[in-house]
């Protein structure tokens, strides 16, 4: 990890970037709080040219994205040129569609799909597809979670992971266990921290919460994460504040190892 490659997740400020206004105005901010790089999520219908403009006039990076499920099965084309226009090589998906949720039938059936998706994004287009989890994908059917349906019967060569780390532990996962898991199929990883307030997990700016996030970036180091990508789905202040703590926390870890 260093300064470059951390990244912070556009979802966090989805209540902004609904119009091309928010989007360059959000963009700005992101780049003025010392981000480098950004991924592309929750954004208003905004041309891919303008994402492209608005980038690159901050010196924003755009390192991966979440897309929709539809566009991966009926729009795939369309979709691979946008990544390449964004000098984009992880496509991701955000969360399991409803209908595969339910049974482990239903996480071999999406993965089976999503794996042939995969494999044409990386055989045609040379990107990466990569799945960001929740905490869901840890249910266990039949004696096995979804996560492990996916990561045992994906193509390892073309399906990766983008693991959340937060969801991880939501699920009941290890963090480090899990990054070392997936070792050589994830090089996008999601930073958040959780906290417990009121009795309950709440989520919380990196070093604000109670997850290990020295053994974190260490496990993340050793396996060769490329991307840390900042995000927080909820948060109890100004979302861009939040991006700020997460990311100072981030510098100051960088600044104590020299």
């Amino acid at each position: 990890m260093d300064r470059s490659n951390i990244a912070a997740q556009m979802y966090t400020l989805r209540e902004f970037t609904q119009t091309p206004e928010g989007l360059r105005e959000s963009l700005r901010k992101v780049s003025s709080i010392g981000y480098q790089a950004v991924q592309i999520s929750g954004i208003g219908k905004i041309d891919p040219q303008l994402v492209k403009q608005y980038a690159d006039e901050f010196g924003l990076k755009i390192c991966a994205t979440h897309v929709p499920w539809d566009r991966l099965v009926n729009d795939l084309d369309a979709l691979a040129a946008e990544h390449k226009l964004w000098d984009c090589k992880y496509v991701g998906l955000g969360s399991l569609p409803g209908e595969y949720q339910t049974s482990q039938e239903g996480y071999r059936t999406f993965t089976k799909l999503a794996s042939g998706i995969a494999r044409t994004l990386k055989e045609q287009h040379g990107l990466q597809f990569v799945y960001h989890n929740h905490d869901f994908e840890f249910e266990a059917f039949d004696g096995q979670t979804g996560i492990q349906v996916m990561l045992q019967e994906s193509d390892p060569e073309a399906f990766g992971f983008e693991l959340d780390l937060y969801w991880v532990q939501a699920g009941g996962g290890d963090p480090v266990e899990w990054i070392h898991k997936v070792e050589g199929r994830m090089k996008a990883v999601h930073f958040k921290d959780m906290a417990i307030l009121n009795k309950k997990p709440v989520f919380a700016e990196i070093g604000e919460g109670n997850m290990n996030y020295g053994a974190i970036i260490e496990a993340c180091r050793k396996t060769g994460i490329e991307w840390y990508i900042v995000e927080q789905d909820v948060c109890q202040r100004d979302p861009f504040e939040s991006l700020e703590i997460s990311l100072r926390y981030l510098h100051s870890r960088l600044e104590a190892e020299q």
